[in-house]
């Protein structure tokens, strides 16, 4: 296949999905991954994405904004499943938890719902409508300002979970940098999931391989703040490094 047309395509599938990965466009093009690699890196210099570990996505305003809900709920779906299952497992029936906003949460309600008598409190307005489907749940919802992706943010956000201690908090995350630090967009919601951490006893962070090097501007923790890192693929040397410094356990889905 021409150069230039498999480019095009790489561009369109990227578009249509909003993230794909680097063996999804090998295998589509039947091409090698380095192959693909070259593609998106020459993508990637002309402006016209960005590249992540495995993959690339559509560009999304680097550390400004955030991809659309539209996008990001379709965003590596599978592995989110995947780690949405493990943490389920990590979880025990009769437990008190966290959510926090954010699609990969969405997939650990899903997931949960094989549970037995949890009482769970978010701010995550889709959150709440799976897991308030179980009868046997005690579902209780944040109040606050409601976002068009269902999370709920402020300040009487904020001191709302200040009243909690749980046994669990399962957070999300924008981006982890080679720092160790944990990134978001919002700084609301940054807010409001410090208090989330800070109010629980273990804290389970679920973060898709896309998210180790990604960029964003909030400042919203350390891998110190955690208890263990779920993900669906090995990080890279570096990443490993810091989850072994701040001495979290590590699960690959």
């Amino acid at each position: 296949m021409n150069l230039a047309i498999r480019q095009q395509q790489t561009l369109e599938l990227v578009k249509e999905r909003g993230y794909i990965s680097i063996d999804e466009l090998a295998q589509h093009f039947s091409v090698t991954p380095q192959t693909v690699r070259r593609d998106i890196n020459q993508l990637a210099d002309d402006g016209l994405l960005r590249r992540y570990h495995g993959g690339a996505a559509i560009d999304s305003n680097s550390s400004v904004s955030n991809t659309d809900y539209s996008m990001r709920i379709g965003h590596n779906f599978e592995e989110k499943q995947r780690i949405a299952s493990a943490i389920a497992d990590a979880v025990p029936d009769h437990a008190s938890i966290f959510i926090n906003i954010g699609t990969t949460t969405e997939a650990i309600a899903h997931a949960l719902m094989q549970h037995q008598g949890l009482k769970v409190i978010t701010n995550n307005l889709n959150v709440a409508n799976i897991l308030s489907k179980k009868e046997d749940f005690e579902i209780l919802i944040a109040s606050g300002k409601v976002r068009p992706d269902g999370g709920v943010i402020g300040q009487a956000t904020s001191d709302f979970f200040k009243q909690f201690k749980v046994d669990y908090a399962l957070i999300g995350i924008s981006g982890i940098d080679e720092d160790g630090t944990l990134l978001d967009f919002d700084f609301q919601e940054v807010s409001v999931s410090q208090e989330i951490i800070a109010g629980a006893r273990h804290v389970f962070l679920a973060a898709d391989h896309s998210k180790f090097g990604r960029h964003a501007m909030m400042r919203l923790g350390s891998l110190t703040d955690i208890e263990c890192l779920f993900t669906n693929e090995k990080p890279t040397d570096v990443f490993l490094q810091k989850i072994k410094e701040a001495d979290v356990t590590l699960v690959i889905a």
